[in-house]
């Protein structure tokens, strides 16, 4: 057994992940740790790339089976005391994971973990927020596109919340720090979410141990997000729609049939 697992699971995003297995070998942290890729059947030769690393484990899952699937494949072949679920599309800058595990240490009572994210130019992202809700969802959705506008007002907000270390009810699984303990005590991730929302749904899960869920901005992860989706807009729309209809199904049943109307008047269903 190791201190940490680092689990990336990659579909047809290779210079992605090129680039973030180049970002934790310069250098690699000093915990002692394991890295494993989970490939979902790409086409682009990414397995084949991470194995130019010979400390990188590759597990072809042998089918796209989604982002929650795929870290419990990685998750049962690891055998960390802690996981680290990051995607492939982040860069890791030096002595980050090794950081973000003394916050771990230092925090005994948080059962998640999540770091500040940035993109390529610093900019914040909203890596944090309320357990899902009608209002939540618009909340986030909002602030989200203005961060994407580059709206001046929304982007020194997030700068100002990101800055804060903050208990929220859920972090990004974009870089994600569990126990394994807690991991399997909840079952590992729901597979019904193929993308979207199994963060949120982990995250509420871990919780509902009486454990709590820390955001630190005293680490940062550049996430250069939505460049392994650019071109498969359309589905990720559709997987974003089903996720969402599985979250409410599952926590919000009051408003799941509302939701469920609405998607099929603006013909998303």
């Amino acid at each position: 057994m190791t201190d940490l697992s680092i689990i990336i699971v990659s579909y047809n995003a290779r210079a992605d992940l090129e680039r973030c297995l180049q970002s934790l070998h310069r250098p690699a942290p000093i915990t002692p740790h394991e890295i494993i890729v989970v490939d979902n059947a790409s086409t682009d030769g990414s397995a084949d790339a991470a194995r130019r690393w010979p400390d990188v484990r590759v597990i072809e899952s042998g089918a796209n089976r989604g982002f929650a699937a795929g870290n419990n494949v990685g998750i049962r072949a690891s055998t960390g005391t802690y996981l680290l679920l990051l995607n492939s599309d982040t860069i890791v800058p030096d002595g980050a994971i090794d950081r973000l595990l003394q916050v771990a240490r230092n925090h005994p009572e948080a059962g998640v973990i999540g770091p500040r994210l940035v993109d390529a130019g610093g900019l914040a992202e909203l890596s944090f927020g309320s357990m899902i809700s009608p209002f939540a969802e618009w909340r986030q959705k909002r602030l989200m596109t203005g961060l994407a506008k580059r709206d001046a007002e929304i982007s020194r907000r997030v700068d100002q919340m990101t800055r804060q270390e903050q208990w929220p009810d859920w972090v990004s699984g974009a870089c994600l720090l569990v126990s394994r303990a807690d991991a399997e005590k909840v079952g590992l991730l729901d597979e019904r979410y193929f993308m979207y929302l199994e963060d949120v749904d982990f995250c509420a899960a871990v919780r509902s141990l009486g454990r709590r869920v820390l955001f630190t901005p005293s680490v940062e992860i550049v996430h250069l997000k939505g460049r392994s989706r650019a071109s498969a807009l359309t589905q990720t729309q559709v997987a974003y729609r089903r996720s969402q209809l599985a979250f409410y199904g599952k926590h919000l049943g009051a408003y799941a049939g509302l939701l469920r109307m609405y998607l099929r008047f603006r013909g998303q269903l």
